[in-house]
């Protein structure tokens, strides 16, 4: 009886482990096929085709409404191709889901100090995850050819979703500083998400948090203003 057991529980230990295997090989899989389609459409400042809009993802906003250095670097690369003409308008998206918290009203404040015209720069309030962000901005703000602006390991999934949604979407990079130890965490995050928005924008495709009405990116972003 006991050597059934063993038997039993070395047969058990032997499937879970298999089921690790494979569950791991294939979460490596999707992690580089969504990498690898996402580098082909990333590009440098000169290179990129001129869009509809530009696409500043959100991060992290310090309590006194001070964009931390992450989000700083993107919304300074937004600003640049802005500059450079390669889109008429800007569209911040970020997490704006309750009162004491405001990434795209400081998003913008931030473009607007650097001259940038408040109807130039829309704000998506209910940008919650990068894959309701492209939704909304395809579904909400109607834009059809985007530069995303994010940090590299984020940006190829950003690229990625995008396309899978049907958007022409380029990407611009905004890496202008070491980020330190905190990056170990976002890659080892990034390769989970990777696999989450594969899943989401390929095959089940939900609908974002929030739709609501259309506010073409091609009007006044003052549209936005809350």
């Amino acid at each position: 009886m006991k050597k059934r057991l063993r038997i039993r529980i070395k047969y058990l230990i032997g499937c879970l482990l298999a089921i690790t295997v494979i569950l791991f090989g294939s979460m490596l899989l999707i992690n580089n096929y969504v990498e690898r389609i996402g580098t082909k459409y990333i590009g440098d400042m000169d290179h990129v085709p001129e869009a509809d809009a530009i696409l500043v993802l959100g991060a992290y906003v310090f309590p006194d409404g001070t964009a931390s250095s992450m989000l700083a670097d993107r919304l300074t690369v937004g600003y640049e191709l802005y500059q450079e003409g390669k889109a008429p308008k800007i569209l911040v998206s970020g997490d704006h889901g309750r009162t004491d918290y405001d990434e795209v009203n400081a998003m913008k404040r931030f473009l607007k100090e650097k001259g940038v015209p408040g109807q130039n720069i829309f704000m998506d309030h209910a940008g919650f995850s990068t894959y309701e962000s492209l939704y909304r901005a395809r579904d909400i703000f109607l834009v059809k050819r985007v530069i995303i602006v994010t940090q590299e390991y984020h940006l190829k999934r950003a690229v990625f979703v995008a396309r899978s949604l049907g958007l022409e979407a380029y990407g611009v990079a905004s890496d202008r500083h070491d980020y330190g130890q905190a990056m170990a965490y976002y890659q080892l995050r990034e390769l989970l998400a990777r696999n989450k928005d594969f899943l989401w924008a390929k095959m089940i495709k939900p609908k974002p948090t929030y739709l609501g009405d259309v506010i073409p990116v091609f009007g006044d972003g003052g549209a936005t203003d809350d």
